[in-house]
């Protein structure tokens, strides 16, 4: 059965669009291409797809311009795809709007790896969408927004406000990479050296109560240097 998906390749290396565009193919990807900003811009906006591989170094714009253009109308998956491999880079693209981050070199099975998260993300939302309750299910970990309760494998879990707070805003996000200065702003309204000291402690305290008798499913993923990202069990 072919993949729904509608990918967007943008890329001015014309090797590597062509390596991208032949793996889509391949496993049964729909594509369109784009060789720099403007025409990625264009095709953002005239054929909505549903995910996003930007290149950051394209001729015409940086790649981060590329990102708050496309935040500016819409929410599409956007997965960089770049030769920066530094955290301020990595962090700059997350905080402009990026979803995720591959950095170059990077094999086809990691690529079509991120693209499974996505789409498993893209599916997830949608079904939330359809979901009329306001109850979040991940593998044995569930949320009640509206009671302010969690449950591990069907036991209540006494987590303070704060772990609850990290807690739903990771489960919103479910498979997005979240930046240390995103969290810290959502939960204290501020990012400095403090505030992301406390959100490592919190964090850490959070892990050990849902990771808990889970035989070593892991529902955070760290992303060190940069953030936090919720796993889709």
């Amino acid at each position: 059965m072919a993949n729904k998906l509608n990918v967007l390749v943008v890329e001015d290396d014309a090797s590597i669009r062509n390596l991208i565009t032949t793996t889509l193919k391949a496993h049964e990807y729909k594509y369109l291409s784009a060789y720099n900003g403007n025409s990625a811009l264009l095709e953002a906006s005239t054929h909505n797809p549903d995910v996003i591989l930007l290149d950051l170094g394209l001729p015409d714009m940086d790649g981060i311009e590329v990102i708050q253009k496309v935040r500016s109308f819409s929410l599409v998956p956007i997965i960089v795809i770049s030769a920066r491999s530094e955290d301020d880079d990595k962090i700059q693209a997350l905080d402009a709007g990026a979803d995720d981050y591959l950095t170059k070199p990077f094999s086809v099975e990691e690529l079509l790896a991120r693209l499974r998260v996505t789409q498993r993300r893209l599916s997830f939302i949608q079904n939330e969408k359809m979901n009329q309750d306001s109850v979040f299910e991940n593998g044995q970990l569930k949320i009640d927004y509206v009671s302010g309760c969690c449950y591990l494998n069907g036991e209540e879990l006494h987590l303070t406000p704060i772990e609850f707070k990290l807690l739903t805003l990771l489960s919103k996000n479910i498979g997005k990479v979240l930046t240390h200065t995103y969290i810290t702003q959502s939960i204290w309204g501020s990012a400095n050296e403090n505030d992301i000291a406390s959100l490592r402690v919190f964090m850490a305290t959070l892990r050990k109560k849902i990771e808990k008798n889970t035989n070593g499913v892991q529902y955070i993923q760290t992303h060190i240097g940069v953030g936090y990202r919720m796993i889709k069990i």
